[in-house]
């Protein structure tokens, strides 16, 4: 009698398995669960965080920002299955917030002075109880860089730069950033696409030259809470900061009700910071391309 060779159960076992673990090494596949479990994580903490005092909310919001990062690489280690070397947790992580902070800073100073310079603002003190505004604004831009950060420089661009390169995951999600602000106050189609070249851009360049999440979350933050803080609206959501901001003059300059982010200024400022980024970034040999992934 002739033998037939037929699969055992560890063999089909084995193969189901193979192909489940091939799936969600896909990188749209660890994308997509990574993106899912934080915008879940962050829904949940902001539904604790209603109706809490300032210090109960900011405390909660580190602790969920503390979640995500978790969240984030519990994905890239156990559903992709890569090293996670842009999320180092020793004296690195420090001296990265630093510096994202020093650029973030510099960034928006310059951008705010120079379009006040041209007469767009003019700021007066008007709050006596500077606790009440600080500490509403950091919770707001901590819980931000963190989630969007992660979603889009972490998740996405490291995903699609595995599928298309450096370059292709740069445009891909600053186009993508961009869009998701035009449901905000005040959105435009050229706010959308300020937001895309001079925080997608920046942001995503910024990444391609230190290849490390906490400079770029430290960029973010310190971006968004200094503009908080100054009194101008933040991606078209409205400040009450520190000052009062009298805007005048043309949209292109002051950025309107969407705020700074709609303006020139920063736009050329960005390009300014981002292309000497991208150089460095090149040098540093950071860079993917087609050619490399498809080896």
């Amino acid at each position: 009698m002739r033998k037939t060779n037929t699969p055992n159960n560890e063999t089909l076992s084995g193969k189901r398995t193979s192909a489940f673990v091939a799936f969600f090494q896909f990188p749209l596949s660890w994308m997509l669960t990574g993106a899912l479990g934080i915008i879940l994580a962050n829904v949940t903490f902001n539904l604790l965080s209603e109706d809490l005092n300032a210090l109960a909310s900011i405390l909660l919001t580190l602790v969920g920002s503390a979640v995500v990062i978790v969240i984030y690489w519990l994905a890239m280690k156990f559903v992709a299955r890569r090293a996670v070397p842009e999320l180092p947790f020793q004296r690195r992580a420090v001296s990265e917030i630093i510096f994202g902070a020093i650029v973030g800073i510099i960034f928006i100073l310059v951008s705010t002075s120079l379009i006040a310079l041209f007469g767009g603002y003019s700021f007066k003190w008007s709050i006596e109880n500077a606790s009440s505004v600080v500490w509403p604004i950091i919770t707001t831009s901590l819980g931000a860089a963190f989630v969007e950060e992660l979603i889009f420089r972490g998740l996405a661009f490291q995903a699609i730069e595995k599928i298309g390169g450096s370059w292709i995951a740069l445009t891909l999600t600053s186009l993508f950033f961009g869009i998701a602000h035009l449901g905000n106050p005040g959105a435009t189609i050229w706010g959308a696409l300020s937001i895309t070249i001079e925080a997608g851009v920046l942001l995503g360049a910024a990444f391609l030259w230190r290849r490390n999440v906490w400079f770029i979350i430290s960029l973010h933050f310190f971006w968004n809470t200094i503009e908080g803080l100054s009194g101008i609206p933040v991606s078209g959501h409205p400040s009450p900061g520190l000052f009062t901001v009298e805007v005048t003059g043309p949209a292109l300059l002051t950025g309107g009700q969407f705020g700074l982010e709609a303006s020139i200024i920063p736009v050329i400022i960005s390009l300014l910071i981002s292309i000497p980024m991208l150089i460095f970034a090149h040098r540093k040999g950071h860079l993917i391309s087609l050619r490399q992934n498809s080896v």
